[in-house]
């Protein structure tokens, strides 16, 4: 079995993931969904791996996975611990010396939720959360899930360039959300062959799919590990 490191995007909790987490642990594994700092403008995307690293201690057979701005710190924590498999959800790919800040000119992100917004009749990008983030999650559970938010990332780490020299050396899968109102399909499409040199994998929903379809989200997760639980036994 793995434990499952469910890193949230900005803004977010631990708690976004909690469906995920019942359906991974129904299944056996070990799961981790740990709050990054929040409400406080000093922390750095380093103190954010390192919560995460602190919330691991010494947990093995790793599966971390980041979503959205977690993904900024995701491959932090698999470049310092031996990780199976990493995993961005609809995850913001960093580039060596990015700050978060420049990734939405870099990516060219803004444009493509502008053309993208032109197709659906401004559904994309929309101002309204439950247009553009929870459209496809009930009602009653997305009010819940915003009655949580706080402010995070901070200044500084959205200031600050992304560390790392290079991708970590640790197999790498992507999901894109095939829904998603807040980074169009045809974007990660492009972005992640031209940024991770793989081709991304698909799931239906909209950017909180983890809430929307929790136990797809889990079974893709849990494919990963298999998979990569048996390359390992093959070497």
């Amino acid at each position: 079995m793995s434990t499952f490191v469910l890193i949230h995007g900005g803004g977010d909790v631990g708690w976004s993931w909690h469906l995920v987490e019942a359906e991974l642990r129904a299944c056996g594994h070990d799961v981790l969904a740990p709050d990054l700092p929040g409400d406080d403008e000093s922390k750095t995307l380093a103190d954010y791996a390192d919560a995460v690293v602190e919330a691991i201690d010494d947990k093995q057979d790793l599966v971390v996975v980041g979503h959205s701005f977690g993904a900024f710190t995701a491959p932090l924590v698999a470049d310092r611990l031996p990780v199976d498999v990493l995993v961005l959800l609809a995850g913001m790919i960093p580039s060596p010396g990015e700050s978060p800040n420049e990734w939405w000119a870099n990516t060219g992100c803004q444009s493509a939720v502008e053309e993208q917004a032109k197709r659906d009749g401004g559904l994309t990008g929309s101002a309204d959360p439950f247009v553009s983030f929870y459209h496809d999650v009930p009602r009653e559970l997305a009010e819940e899930a915003m009655g949580k938010e706080r402010d995070h990332p901070s200044r500084a780490a959205s200031a600050a360039p992304w560390p790392l020299d290079a991708w970590p050396n640790v197999p790498t899968r992507f999901v894109l959300c095939g829904e998603d109102r807040f980074f169009p399909p045809d974007f990660f499409r492009r972005l992640v062959p031209e940024r991770l040199g793989i081709a991304p994998d698909e799931i239906a929903g909209g950017h909180c799919v983890a809430l929307s379809r929790p136990k797809e989200v889990a079974d893709m997760l849990a494919g990963y590990a298999a998979a990569a639980s048996a390359m390992r036994i093959k070497q």
